[in-house]
């Protein structure tokens, strides 16, 4: 967990810098601090999941795993950091448009400069920038539309989550016993899964913290449609 922490302090000094900023970057930054969490916590029961999988052939381990592969045959863990990464990259789309539209900034300023003091001759003329630091989604529909087009994608890759969730793992965690014959095995096997419930748990956490992540994200959506776009 500590570890956990450290890796967690970069995130929000990003989201708390006012250098470049937009609208709601600390809420999203907070999301995916969130999210880390709740992941880290969410896949502490799945750590030893193979060892969790207990089935009636005790003597034959081969049939076990094979009992095991067969059951499991969707990804769990590494499925959940995959989308996690996914998430963290359609933050840093915008991220990056941010920077770009920064460096952008900085060069008309600096050339704005230059002309003033060919103008002025000899005079003192102090640099000023015309951004200041925070894009203006109200004179800039461009920016909006990539805006958009970020949290679409955060969007999307939730809801695949949502689905992977529960269509892929929550179903493999029913109360169970299972039976289980494979082609090492010709006999058949009943299987069980210990601590089942607190593996749903964690499913149940992860959806909850995507789907409130979907409802935000929407919500957003829809606000800067009719604020930005529509100037209601």
């Amino acid at each position: 967990m500590a570890a956990l922490v450290t890796g967690l302090i970069p995130i929000l000094r990003t989201a708390v810098d006012a250098t470049t900023t937009y609208k709601c970057r600390s809420l999203w930054f907070g999301f995916l601090c969130i999210r880390l969490v709740i992941l880290f916590l969410a896949e502490l029961p799945f750590t030893k999941l193979d060892a969790d999988f207990t089935c009636n052939s005790t003597k034959d381990s081969i049939c076990t795993k094979a009992c095991y592969n067969r059951h499991f045959h969707k990804p769990m863990m590494v499925a959940w950091n995959f989308i996690y990464v996914l998430v963290i990259l359609s933050v840093l789309l915008m991220e990056l448009f941010t920077s770009h539209f920064h460096s952008l900034a900085q060069k008309r300023s600096s050339r704005q400069v230059k002309t003033d003091v060919e103008l002025e001759g000899e005079a003192q003329v102090s640099p000023t920038n015309p951004w200041d630091g925070v894009i203006d989604f109200h004179r800039n529909r461009g920016a909006v539309g990539f805006y958009l087009l970020s949290i679409i994608l955060r969007i999307l890759v939730e809801v695949w989550f949502v689905y992977v969730l529960l269509s892929w793992n929550l179903p493999a965690l029913n109360n169970g016993p299972f039976e289980c014959s494979t082609d090492i095995c010709s006999e058949l096997h009943v299987c069980i899964v210990s601590a089942a419930p607190e593996k749903r748990m964690s499913i149940y956490a992860l959806a909850s913290i995507s789907g409130l992540i979907v409802v935000c994200s929407f919500s957003f959506c829809i606000y800067s449609i009719a604020h930005y776009l529509c100037n209601f």
